[in-house]
């Protein structure tokens, strides 16, 4: 069940303070709220529940989106972001409270609820619903100072018609697009140490089903102590051999194919309903587990396809990007468009993809936010195949970068100062990249579901959205000031 709140959004000023005083208006946090449009999330976050249901109702969508918002924004954990606006009134007037109290609004564990039911695509349409209003805004504005700038002119019928028709069907903007990894917070994997992990989880499984036949049965052997002792002898080697490696994972693979031939025999016996659901998700993550690694060792080679490298989150992937500190990642690959500053997340995946196949994709959303094709594409080289330069030529679009095949031994002044400018004007999305990974969390998502990363991930970008848009907001409020100041400057 779900109560709708946000018909009437409440004002600064008539946020109750038991202190005294009202809210500052100027403020980093009201400023937000205001930016949000809290009553279409609404309508888009009623349609998750349904009407006739009873029971306790569910938390509003803004204390939820809200809460979401300023864990990525204030990077802390979901126990200190309830702590944070349980102290601070200004985050509980973001969160739609209409009061200050000293208790907390929700407890903690609500948290990953909200990333659940705020999916990545629910995170998608708020970041398009923000960045497409926004803009619309900026080009309200632009069209209003030329408008007074300009002469007044008389409209002749149909032919001004004609030509505002042609003007808005003409390509215009520059779209930047690029990819990146966002690295999941999980260890180094090693096959060893897989696999040595894999083992201790099914010895403790062993251990919980065999606990009702205790004082009946003997508890089938698993050796733990020696498998044990053989995987530290191997792990605490500085630089074990290749060979050394290779007779460590055979000893693991057995201990395994050993436990899991226990584990089979235990629950024919009396089944598995007293494994917990994570022990359950575990065992079936490790039999693909052993599977890929037992190919692996029998045809003496390391790769395998939707390899895992992870027990606890299945879903990450091994991402080879080639860089000069780290060559491979571990996480999410991601798609990224930046126009005018604002990001938006094209694609995401957890297994390795070609990012050019997200060209046409990415030029048709933007057809749909702003109604015309981009002027130009500013892209890596990878971009540059002959589909995509087909497509752009079809839709008079310039892709960035030199031609196709060998380059020309008299490149014309112009097109190599064409080249420059754009390989410079890219790197803002290169930068929006290092924005979000230094400052937003991006280079490391600590959510261990696969639906609650993609969630996290999404939220970056919004968060960083809307970082940009209170930029801009104080640039717009400075603005008569500095144009005042700029007579003086030039005397």
């Amino acid at each position: 069940m779900y109560r709708k709140t946000e018909d009437q959004m409440i004002m600064p000023h008539d946020f109750f303070l038991p202190f005294g005083g009202t809210l500052n208006k100027d403020n980093r946090w009201v400023k937000l709220a205001t930016i949000i449009p809290w009553w279409k999330v609404e309508q888009m976050y009623a349609k998750r529940f349904e009407k006739r249901i009873k029971g306790r109702p569910a938390v509003s969508v803004r204390m939820a989106l809200g809460s979401l918002i300023i864990k990525e924004r204030l990077g802390t954990s979901d126990r200190e972001t309830v702590e944070q606006i349980k102290e601070n009134p200004y985050l509980q007037y973001f969160i739609g409270l209409s009061g200050f109290q000293e208790e907390a609004p929700f407890h903690h564990s609500l948290m990953t609820h909200f990333r659940k039911r705020l999916n990545r695509k629910a995170i998608n349409q708020i970041n398009e619903w923000i960045v497409i209003e926004q803009q619309a805004h900026e080009q309200a504005q632009d069209q209003d100072d030329d408008h007074d700038d300009a002469p007044p002119q008389e409209m002749t019928g149909d032919g001004d018609t004609d030509q505002t028709l042609s003007e808005s069907s003409s390509n215009r903007g520059k779209l930047l697009l690029d990819a990146t990894c966002a690295p999941a917070d999980i260890a180094y994997p090693t096959d060893l140490s897989l696999l040595n992990d894999a083992r201790e989880k099914l010895e403790r499984m062993i251990d919980t089903l065999h606990a009702p036949f205790r004082g009946k049965k003997l508890k089938p052997r698993t050796y733990r102590w020696i498998a044990r002792r053989s995987y530290l002898s191997v792990a605490k080697q500085k630089r074990p051999g290749a060979r050394k490696v290779r007779k460590a994972i055979g000893q693991q693979l057995r201990f395994i194919a050993r436990d899991l031939k226990h584990v089979t025999t235990l629950a024919n016996q009396n089944g598995l309903d007293l494994l917990s659901q994570r022990q359950y998700r575990q065992l079936l993550v490790i039999q693909e587990l052993y599977r890929q690694q037992r190919d692996m060792y029998v045809n003496r080679t390391h790769r395998t396809d939707d390899r895992i490298v992870s027990i606890s989150q299945p879903h990450v992937r091994p991402i080879v990007r080639g860089k000069a500190n780290t060559n491979v990642e571990f996480g999410a690959k991601v798609s990224v468009s930046l126009v005018d500053g604002y990001a938006m997340l094209e694609e995401l995946k957890w297994d390795a993809y070609n990012e050019a196949n997200t060209l046409q994709q990415a030029v048709e959303a933007y057809y749909e936010r702003h109604g015309c094709y981009p002027e130009a594409i500013l892209a890596d080289k990878i971009y540059r195949n002959r589909e995509n330069l087909q497509y752009c030529k079809k839709h008079n679009i310039r892709l960035s970068g030199p031609k196709l095949g060998r380059p020309p031994k008299h490149e014309p002044t112009d097109q190599k100062r064409l080249i420059k400018q754009e390989a410079a004007e890219r790197n803002a999305i290169e930068g929006k990249f290092g924005e979000g990974k230094r400052s937003y969390g991006l280079g490391l998502i600590r959510a261990c579901l696969q639906e609650t990363s993609e969630s996290v991930i999404a939220l970056q970008f919004l968060v960083m959205n809307l970082e940009h848009r209170l930029r801009l907001l104080f640039y717009s409020f400075f603005k008569p000031f500095w144009q005042q100041l700029k007579p003086s400057y030039a005397a």
